[in-house]
Order: C-alpha cells, then sequence, then structure tokens
C-alpha cells in the first residue's frame, strides 16, 4: 500500500515585502537644488560696473543679479560741487554743462532683488572717477593759400564748433556725428579769429584765438584791436606774427608809446600782448608800438598806432566840480566807482547828475560865465588851477596828464581847499577892482587900466602866471620901450596885462599900458586871492 504524498509550502520565519524605490525623481531634485544653488552663488557675487561713455557722461553695466539703480550722485571740479544728472537706458546724462578737462566722480547705488539679497548686502555701490574730454586745435596758426577756405581741424572729433565772424557774430555748429574740422567763411589774407569747440553736447566750450596768415617769406603781424581803431586806456594791445616772436624781434620787445604806460607779456611762441598798468595810456593819447620795418601789417596799415579817445568836457567839469576848482558843485545820481576802470568809463561816459552853485551870494556876472558842457574860459580856468596844484604845466588843456591826474584825484578824495575866487575890473570911472572869494568880497579898490593908445582888453581870462615881484618889460605908445624892474604882486591874465602894485599919485582912470594897476597894499591883497587858474573879468 503506497502512501499519498502532500505538497506542501515550506513555512518561512521571514517574509520579504517588495518595496518601490522612485530614485530618478530624487536626482531630479537635487540637481534644481544644486543649480539653483549655483545660480543664488553667481547672482549673489554680479558686481555692476559703469564705465566712460562715448556719449553720455558715464554708463552702468548691470549683469544678472546685480540688481536696478537706485541712486545716482556726481560731483566736480577742484571743489567737488554736485551736478545734477538724469539716467536713461542705463546711461548718465549732466543737466548742467560740465567743462572740458574737468574732473568727474561718479557714484551709483543700486538695490539688489529680494530673492538675492539673503546670500548678498541689499545694496551695493559703483564708482568712477575720470575727466571729462577736451577739445583741442591742432594749429592755433595757420598758412591759408589763395582762394584756399580757412579750415581749423581738430585733435580729437567735437561735436560742437563756433567761431566769430567778421563782423563779430558767432556762427555755431553742432554735429550729430562728430567732427575733426571746421570750415571757416573767411575772404582776409590774414586775420585772427575765436574758435569754440566741445567734444561733447554737454560740456561747455573751450575757446581759442586761432590766426592765419599768406603763404610767403615776409613776416606778418596781426593786430588787435586792429590798427587805427579808437581804444581805450586800458585796452591791451596783441600782436601776433607769422613766424615765432624770436625770429622777428629778437631778444628786445617792441617800444610803446606813451612810455611807461604798461609792460608786455608772452602768449605763445607767435603772439605777445602789452597790458597797460595803472591808468595805462591816458585819455586822449596816441598810442604806438614800434615795429620792425620789415614787418608787414595784416590789413594794410602803415603803422601801429591807435587812439584812446579824450574824456568829455562834462566830465571834465564834473570832476573839477567835485573837487572843489569851480563855483559849482556836482552830485551823482548814481556815485561812480572809486577805480580806474570806472572812472574811465565814466570820463567818456559821464554819470547823470546836478550841478548847483557851491556858494550863496555868488556875483551875477560870474553866473552868466558858467556853461555846462561847454569849453569856456571858466572851465579852462579851472584846469589851469588844478594843474597848477598837481605840478602840471597850467595851459588849460584837458590832456592825457590831466585826466589821469584828474583821475587819481577824485578816486583819492584829493579836493582843493582854496576856493574860489573871480575879479570883477570895472573901467567905467572911477576904476575899480572887485575880489570875490568863496562867497564874500575880500578885497575891492581904485585901480588904474590901460589909457587909449594901449588899452586893458577887456573880456574874461584866466590867470596864467603868479609872481611876487617881477621885471615888467614892453614898448611904450610911441615905439619906445621901457623896463621896470620890482614890480610886486603880479598876476599875468592876458598876454602882458596882469594885476599888479604900482605907485602913482592918484588911482580909478587909465593910466597903465595895457595893466590894471593898483597900491601896493591892495595889489597884495588881491595877489593872495588870484593863484594861476583865477578868472579876471574886465568890463568897459
Amino acid at each position: 500500500m503506497s502512501i499519498p504524498t502532500l505538497d506542501i509550502e515550506p513555512r518561512t520565519t521571514n517574509r520579504r515585502v517588495p518595496v518601490r524605490v522612485y530614485v530618478v525623481p530624487i536626482v531630479v531634485l537635487l540637481v534644481v537644488l544644486a543649480a539653483l544653488s549655483a545660480i543664488l552663488a553667481v547672482a549673489g557675487s554680479a558686481k555692476a560696473g559703469v564705465n566712460p561713455s562715448s556719449k553720455s557722461l558715464a554708463v552702468v553695466s548691470l549683469p544678472f543679479g546685480s540688481g536696478r539703480i537706485y541712486h545716482v550722485s556726481v560731483s566736480a571740479g577742484s571743489d567737488q560741487h554736485v551736478v545734477p544728472v538724469r539716467v536713461k537706458d542705463n546711461q548718465i546724462w549732466p543737466e548742467t554743462k560740465l567743462a572740458p578737462d574737468e574732473k568727474v566722480t561718479v557714484i551709483v547705488t543700486l538695490r539688489r532683488p529680494g530673492w538675492v539679497s539673503w546670500v548678498s548686502s541689499k545694496t551695493d555701490q559703483v564708482r568712477l572717477t575720470e575727466r571729462t574730454p577736451a577739445a583741442k586745435v591742432r594749429s592755433t596758426f595757420i598758412t591759408k593759400h589763395t582762394q584756399e577756405p580757412l579750415v581749423v581741424r581738430f585733435a580729437s572729433p567735437v561735436t560742437y564748433a563756433a567761431y566769430q565772424t567778421a563782423d563779430g557774430h558767432v556762427s555755431t555748429s553742432s554735429f550729430s556725428t562728430p567732427r575733426t574740422s571746421l570750415t571757416i567763411d573767411e575772404s582776409a589774407a590774414a586775420g585772427t579769429t575765436r574758435v569754440w569747440s566741445s567734444a561733447r553736447s554737454w560740456e561747455q566750450p573751450a575757446s581759442v584765438n586761432v590766426s592765419w596768415f599768406p603763404a610767403g617769406v615776409k613776416a606778418v603781424a596781426i593786430l588787435s584791436p586792429a590798427a587805427g581803431t579808437t581804444i581805450g586806456s586800458v585796452t591791451p594791445l596783441t600782436v601776433t606774427l607769422s613766424k615765432p616772436v624770436s625770429k622777428v624781434l629778437g631778444s628786445r620787445l617792441p617800444a610803446v608809446s606813451p612810455s611807461g604806460s604798461g609792460k608786455w607779456e608772452t602768449v605763445n611762441s607767435h603772439t605777445i600782448r602789452f597790458v597797460p598798468s595803472g591808468y595805462g595810456y591816458g585819455l586822449g593819447a596816441k598810442v604806438t608800438v614800434n615795429l620792425p620795418d620789415d614787418v608787414e601789417i595784416s590789413g594794410g596799415a602803415k603803422a601801429a598806432a591807435w587812439t584812446v579817445p579824450a574824456g568829455s568836457t562834462l566830465r571834465l567839469q564834473q570832476l573839477l566840480a567835485e573837487l572843489g576848482y569851480l563855483p559849482v558843485s556836482f552830485t551823482e545820481s548814481s556815485p561812480v566807482a572809486k577805480t580806474v576802470g570806472a572812472q574811465e568809463q565814466a570820463a567818456t561816459d559821464p554819470p547823470a547828475g546836478s550841478f548847483a552853485w557851491r556858494y550863496s551870494g555868488t556875483p551875477a556876472a560870474l553866473k552868466q560865465l558858467w556853461r555846462a558842457s561847454q569849453l569856456t574860459e571858466l572851465t579852462k580856468g579851472a584846469v589851469m588851477s588844478f594843474e597848477a596844484d598837481a605840478g602840471l604845466a597850467a595851459d588849460g588843456e584837458a590832456g592825457p596828464a590831466v585826466w589821469k591826474a584828474l583821475m587819481k584825484a577824485e578816486i583819492a578824495g584829493q579836493n582843493s581847499s582854496f576856493g574860489y575866487t573871480f575879479v570883477h575890473v570895472s573901467e567905467t570911472d572911477p576904476e575899480r577892482v572887485l575880489v570875490w572869494h568863496s562867497g564874500h568880497d575880500v578885497a575891492g579898490g581904485l585901480a588904474n587900466t590901460g589909457i587909449a593908445a594901449a588899452p586893458t582888453a577887456t573880456g574874461v581870462f584866466a590867470v596864467f602866471e603868479h609872481l611876487s615881484v617881477t621885471t615888467m618889460t614892453g614898448n611904450n605908445p610911441d615905439g619906445s620901450t621901457y623896463r621896470d624892474p620890482g614890480i610886486p604882486w603880479v598876476s599875468y591874465f592876458n598876454g602882458g596885462d596882469a594885476l599888479h602894485g604900482y605907485i602913482r599919485a592918484s588911482y580909478g582912470f587909465p593910466q597903465s599900458v595895457g595893466c590894471v594897476e593898483m597900491p601896493y597894499a591892495l595889489a597884495h591883497q588881491v595877489w593872495n586871492y588870484t593863484p594861476i587858474g583865477t578868472i579876471v573879468d574886465v568890463v568897459a
């Protein structure tokens, strides 16, 4: 008997349950995290920059993650003053004109994105220090051939150029595409013009004088101001030569007349400038520069000569009145500054103001002699009085030396302390002399004038010589001569006519040979009040 078999599964004590593992997703996550960390690291370390620009002042570079422009600060010049700017497309543009070749500091503050700031700072700063570009002319001395245009060339491209035309206007040009040359419409064979240029549109133009000369071996001089023109008393004179100064003039600079009015200075190898000092050439002066004979003056002038206009008669009277040399005073509506420049300007362009009689009780005869803006004997006498006080020749002519002395006295406040005298001589019977001084009659009495054959001239005269004693000589009406020594208290006022002392038996009628004779005592009194410039009015 067979025994049946049974299929029985063996019993196991530890049963293994299958487990699902997601390998691929985990790997991807790790890769993403690593990439993100790398991006954050790169973004956190990204650095912006600020660099020079060919158009604007500066340009900001912004790499990924470096952030955005938060604030821009620009300062310029030796004082590093703040410059207002605007930013467009990361370009920084000044809103005011900057000087060429000026130190500029640009500071840009950036704010980083929030998702980067946790691995880096929230803000960052970048800085640029540069100098603004400077446009320069290649040569300021150009040889210009006949019929050729005048072309000024620049060392580097410019966006703006201008020049001064012959009539004084300025011709300007702006270039969308920078250029390196400027053509000037100029037909003159030689000359000098002012040229302005700037490398950037936001720069102040730099200026320079450009001179041109015809081709040739002879030295040509360009004078500024042009020869033959009217200049001011302190106007500098510039001489620009077609050849170096040292070759044309050697070691000696030209003589200038009036001498001692200033000094030469060297501008560059081809140019010298005469700079007046103090009161300069003087009002009414003729100014000359003695150039060598073989130097040709541009424009055809025969000589390097100029004229300084004389001061006006009105201003002459104003100054004499203010300094106390006239019987009138003057009050300026707007005071002229006590400087040489202001006084010289006023000399040719007198200030507004008003004259008034200085003294009460001024004689009517004296008032009739006053004429504002007219160079009468009254004004001439005042000039002579001032000249005598200033140690100048008392000729009554307001030349350069007189104007200089007047302005100097005005600036220093050196007023006359003598007062004002008016002498009235009456030829009516009995003849008399009356002296009025600063509001009062100070002397008077009988006098003798000229006989009919040698009369005392009537009219208004200024005393031109003042002597305590002298010898008088002359011709008598009969043709004989006289020589009288020891004549005292003499004030000459018209040729040989004078106020003086003379001993006569009586006075009050014609007895002299043209003079006004007085007793010694009266003559002494009169002499004390009749210095040079005193007005003597002889009335028939």
